[in-house]
C-alpha cells in the first residue's frame, strides 16, 4: 500500500490562539519532529461579531453548542468586537510569528479580519477585498521582511475577486478550498492560475458531537479516513493547540506508528501539484459546518 502523506495546515484565527495555542502547537510538533504550515490572522480579533451567524446561518447555534465553543475559545474571545474592543493579533505577537518560521515551519496569511472576510466576502466590493489582503500582506512583510508565498481564506470562503487578487500577488499556491487533490480553480466560469491545495479531511469541530463522535473516539474516526497519497488536515490553534491538545498529540503519535509521512503544504504543492488539472470550484455546503465553503468539483 502507498504510504499516506499528511500535510498539516494550521489556521490561527484569534488573539488567544496566537498567544497560547501556537506556542503549544510548536512544542507538540517539535517533540514529534513534524513541520507544518501556519496561516496567521494578521489584524483585529472580532470573534464576538460572529454571534450574528445565529440569525443568518442555519446550524450555527447547534454547532456552537455541539462543540462547546464558549469553553473551547474562552468568554473573552467571544466578546471581542462587541462588549470588548478587538485586540490586534499579529502586531501584538510578532515574536510568535517569527519563532514559528525560525523553528522550520512554513508561514502564510490567513486574513486581516477573519470574521469580516468569512461573513461578508461575497458582498465586498473588489477594492475592499484588495484592502483586506493588502493590509495583511503589508504587516506580514513588515514582520518577516519578505512577501508571503501563500494564503488560506477564512472559512474556506472565496470569490472571483479574491482569486483574481491572489493571482496578481504571484503566490506559489493557496489553500482556500475543500476537495480531494491539488487543482487549478475554475470559479464562476473563470479560470485562475494559482494552484489550490485543498483540505481533504473534516476538521475536529465538524466531527465532534456528530454521529456519536466524542473527544475520546475522534482519532479512531480520523485513522479510518486516512488514505494512501496526500491527506491535508486543517487544525486550529484554538482547538488542537488548546482544549483538544491531548487528542491532537495522540493523533500524531498514532499516525507516526502507521509510518505516515508528514510534509508542509509547500512540499505537497511541489510533489502533488506538478500535473494538477483545472477543476470547478464552487461555494457549497458540507456536513458539520454552518454556511457554505469553497468546494472542488
Amino acid at each position: 500500500m502507498t504510504q499516506p502523506t499528511i500535510a498539516l495546515k494550521v489556521d490561527v484565527d484569534t488573539y488567544v490562539g496566537t498567544r497560547d495555542g501556537v506556542p503549544h502547537l510548536l512544542d507538540t510538533l517539535e517533540r514529534a519532529g513534524i513541520k507544518a504550515t501556519f496561516y496567521f490572522s494578521m489584524g483585529p480579533d472580532n470573534s464576538g461579531k460572529a454571534i450574528r451567524r445565529i440569525f443568518t446561518r442555519k446550524g450555527f447555534l447547534r454547532k456552537m453548542l455541539r462543540t462547546k465553543a464558549p469553553s473551547m475559545y474562552g468568554i473573552r474571545t467571544l466578546l471581542y468586537g462587541t462588549l470588548l474592543p478587538p485586540p490586534m493579533i499579529a502586531e501584538s505577537f510578532p515574536g510568535v510569528l517569527r519563532k514559528t518560521e525560525e523553528m522550520g515551519h512554513e508561514v502564510g496569511i490567513h486574513c486581516w479580519d477573519h470574521v469580516k472576510w468569512h461573513d461578508y466576502l461575497p458582498w465586498m466590493p473588489k477594492p475592499v477585498t484588495l484592502m483586506e489582503l493588502g493590509r495583511a500582506s503589508a504587516l506580514f512583510e513588515e514582520i518577516f521582511g519578505r512577501r508571503t508565498r501563500t494564503t488560506a481564506a477564512p472559512g474556506w470562503t472565496v470569490s472571483a475577486d479574491s482569486l483574481e487578487i491572489q493571482d496578481a500577488m504571484g503566490l506559489s499556491y493557496c489553500s482556500d478550498s475543500r476537495g480531494s487533490a491539488p487543482f487549478f480553480p475554475v470559479f464562476d466560469g473563470r479560470a485562475f492560475r494559482t494552484l489550490q491545495v485543498p483540505t481533504t479531511l473534516p476538521t475536529m469541530d465538524e466531527l465532534l458531537g456528530e454521529n456519536g463522535i466524542t473527544a475520546d473516539t475522534i482519532n479512531d474516526h480520523y485513522l479510518s479516513l486516512i488514505r494512501p497519497g496526500l491527506n491535508v488536515h486543517t487544525i486550529h490553534a484554538e482547538l488542537e493547540g488548546m482544549a483538544l491538545a491531548p487528542q491532537f498529540a495522540d493523533l500524531l503519535e498514532r499516525l507516526r506508528a502507521r509510518s505516515a509521512r508528514f510534509v508542509t503544504l509547500a512540499q505537497a504543492a511541489e510533489e502533488f501539484g506538478r500535473h494538477a488539472p483545472d477543476a470547478p470550484l464552487a461555494m457549497g455546503e458540507i456536513p458539520g459546518r454552518a454556511g457554505r465553503v469553497a468546494t472542488q468539483g
